[in-house]
C-alpha cells in the first residue's frame, strides 16, 4: 500500500512543487542524487572509482512532450558520454527512451537513440537503456532488438516485475543481450504486473537463473540480501566466474555493502543519478525502499 502511494506521488506535479521548493529536503537529495551539474557527477564518480566501483550515470528526467526536448536531451548524454571517455573511462550512461522521444515519435527517438550509440561505440563507452513503464516498454524492447546487431555491447534492464518479461526474453534470438535485471519501480495495473513483493521476488530469482545461463555478462540490479546472496550461489552452481556479471547499486544505498562486495572480488556499479529533475526518481527510490521514507522525513522536518 505505502509503495503503491509513493509511486503515484512520483507523478504528483503538485506535490513536486511543494517538495521541491522544501530548503529541507537538500540533505536527501544529496545522499540520493549525486549533484545538479555533469561536473559533481563526474567527480562523485572518480571518488567511487577510488574504492574500486564502477559507475552508470544517469541523467535524470523524464518523458518530453515535442521533439525540440528530446533532441536537446540527447545532446546532453553525448555530452555525457565524451565526459566519461575523458575523465571516467569504463563508466557506462544509462538512457531512458522517454527523455528521448519515444512517447512522441518512435522513428524520431530511433534515431536519437542511434546517436547515442554511435557516439558510445566511437568514444568506447557502454549505453545501457533503461525499461520505464510498460506504457513504453514494447517500444523499447523493439528499438533495442534493432540496434543490438549493430551494437552488442550495449545492455537493456527488464523487469521481474512484468508479466511479460519471460516471454521477452525468449524472442531474443539472434544476439543474446547484455541485460540488467531489476525488480521494477512503476505503478503498473495488475494484468501487467506481478504486485505481491514475494512473487516479484520469486520471478526475480527465476529470472537470475535464466540470464545466468543464457546472455553474456549480466548484471543483478538489487539492494535485497536474498537476490545477491542467490546469485552468487547460482552463477557458482553455473560455472559462471564472479567477474563475469556485476552486480548493481544505487548511489547512495548500502555503501558498506558495495565495499564488501569489491573486496570480496565482485563487480560492483552504482547508478549514479545526477540532474535537476530528482523529484520522480526520489520518490520510485522510496517505493522500492520503503525504509528510506524515513530519512526522507526527517529531512523534511529538519531531524
Amino acid at each position: 500500500m505505502l509503495s503503491n502511494l509513493l509511486l503515484r506521488a512520483a507523478e504528483s506535479k503538485k506535490l513536486e512543487r511543494q517538495i521541491s521548493k522544501n530548503k529541507l529536503t537538500r540533505g536527501l537529495v544529496s545522499r540520493f542524487v549525486a549533484g545538479v551539474s555533469l561536473d559533481e557527477a563526474i567527480q562523485a564518480t572518480k571518488e567511487l572509482n577510488k574504492d574500486g566501483i564502477d559507475v552508470s550515470l544517469d541523467l535524470l528526467g523524464e518523458s518530453v512532450f515535442d521533439l525540440t526536448e528530446s533532441t536537446r536531451a540527447t545532446d546532453q548524454y553525448i555530452e555525457t558520454i565524451e565526459a566519461i571517455a575523458q575523465h571516467v573511462p569504463g563508466s557506462t550512461v544509462s538512457v531512458k527512451l522517454s527523455q528521448l522521444g519515444i512517447a512522441v515519435d518512435v522513428d524520431a527517438c530511433a534515431k536519437n537513440l542511434e546517436r547515442l550509440f554511435g557516439a558510445g561505440e566511437q568514444h568506447g563507452v557502454v549505453v545501457e537503456v533503461d525499461m520505464e513503464h510498460s506504457s513504453v516498454g514494447r517500444d523499447t524492447m523493439d528499438l533495442f532488438r534493432k540496434a543490438l546487431p549493430r551494437y552488442p555491447q550495449s545492455r537493456m534492464a527488464i523487469q521481474a516485475a512484468l508479466r511479460s518479461t519471460p516471454e521477452d526474453l525468449e524472442s531474443f534470438t539472434e544476439v543474446k543481450p547484455r541485460l540488467r535485471l531489476v525488480k521494477g519501480a512503476y505503478d503498473e495495473p495488475l494484468h501487467r504486473a506481478q504486485q505481491d513483493r514475494k512473487e516479484v521476488t520469486a520471478q526475480y530469482l527465476h529470472l537470475t537463473r535464466y540470464v545466468l545461463a543464457n546472455c553474456p555478462d549480466p548484471a543483478f540490479a538489487t539492494h535485497d540480501d536474498l537476490c545477491i546472496d542467490f546469485a552468487k550461489q547460482a552463477a557458482k552452481d553455473a560455472g559462471v566466474d564472479k567477474r563475469d556479471y556485476e552486480f548493481q547499486m544505487l548511489y547512495g544505498v548500502r555503501r558498506d555493502l558495495q565495499k564488501e562486495l569489491v573486496r570480496d572480488g565482485y563487480r560492483v556499479r552504482v547508478y549514479l543519478p545526477f540532474g535537476t529533475q530528482w523529484y520522480p526518481y526520489l520518490m520510485r527510490r522510496m517505493a522500492e525502499r520503503p525504509a528510506n521514507l524515513l530519512f526522507f522525513l526527517r529531512s523534511l522536518v529538519g531531524g
